[in-house]
């Protein structure tokens, strides 16, 4: 039986310490478990959606290493969208490095909050440990091995945050922005899959694409059942310029258009 994968996800200089630090040092006090840390720097908006859904494919605790500096940032919260459609909400830790529970808003608030003192930090090993099933360790056990290696973590943590300087925090985005944002990724994510699952249709993604161009009515169709259905302006526009690789200019035109049309048939 492999062992049991943990996603932990990161972004910027002392969220990928903490979550270098974790991935050290869960193997150290429970070897059943197979940390997964993100190869790439997520600020730096890579797309590497199959990949992400490789690792979902077996992870059963998903990790967020939550700062000041990146609990906002766009791909922390694509990545936790992305980690709560793959695994239950209650397997999904948000791990507050520099932050208080208060300090979160949603969506991210809906995830298991974990503080970096030596409580917080043995509430997430159990919970790893009990989701190990069969492989798990007796909690007495597991318990001598935590007290062993505690004084291990709690030293180097504290050395991360001496020597990474804190940022000041972003203007706070609304609600409904982020709600937006997390949205649009996931789905972009979903259309990604599904087109990997159905390349055997396509030669390649360029040939898949380069069919859509060479359609100009199934793209305004595309746009305009978009409207009818009420999806928001700015996730038609993501979709249409990421997607179809459409013009900017053009995209907004039809969606005014389009909007126009069925604001005045519901005015009849």
């Amino acid at each position: 039986m492999q062992n049991m994968r943990v996603f932990i996800s990161w972004s910027g200089e002392r969220s990928r310490r903490v979550a270098e630090l974790l991935d050290d040092w869960l193997q150290c006090v429970i070897q059943a478990a197979d940390p997964w840390m993100s190869s790439k720097d997520i600020d730096r908006g890579a797309l590497w959606f199959s990949e992400i859904s490789d690792q979902l494919a077996n992870t059963s605790i998903g990790i967020i290493c939550l700062t000041k500096e990146n609990k906002l940032k766009p791909w922390i919260l694509f990545e936790s969208g992305a980690l709560a459609k793959g695994i239950s909400s209650s397997r999904v830790c948000t791990f507050l490095v520099d932050l208080k529970p208060t300090d979160i808003g949603n969506p991210l608030a809906q995830f298991n909050h974990t503080k970096p003192d030596k409580g917080g930090v043995w509430e997430l090993v159990r919970t790893i440990n009990l989701s190990l099933k069969e492989k798990a360790l007796k909690e007495s056990t597991l318990e001598k091995v935590f007290d062993t290696y505690w004084k291990q973590f709690e030293d180097k943590f504290k050395l991360i945050i001496k020597e990474t300087p804190d940022v000041e925090i972003e203007e706070t985005r609304s609600e409904n922005d982020i709600l937006l944002e997390v949205l649009s990724s996931v789905r972009m994510l979903d259309r990604r899959i599904r087109r990997i699952e159905n390349e055997d249709n396509f030669k390649n993604e360029r040939e898949f694409l380069n069919v859509k161009r060479r359609s100009p009515k199934e793209f305004e169709m595309t746009i305009r059942d978009f409207v009818r259905k009420g999806m928001p302006n700015e996730l038609i526009e993501e979709v249409m310029i990421k997607e179809y690789k459409a013009s900017p200019t053009l995209v907004k035109n039809m969606i005014e258009m389009y909007n126009s049309k069925y604001n005045d048939i519901k005015k009849e």
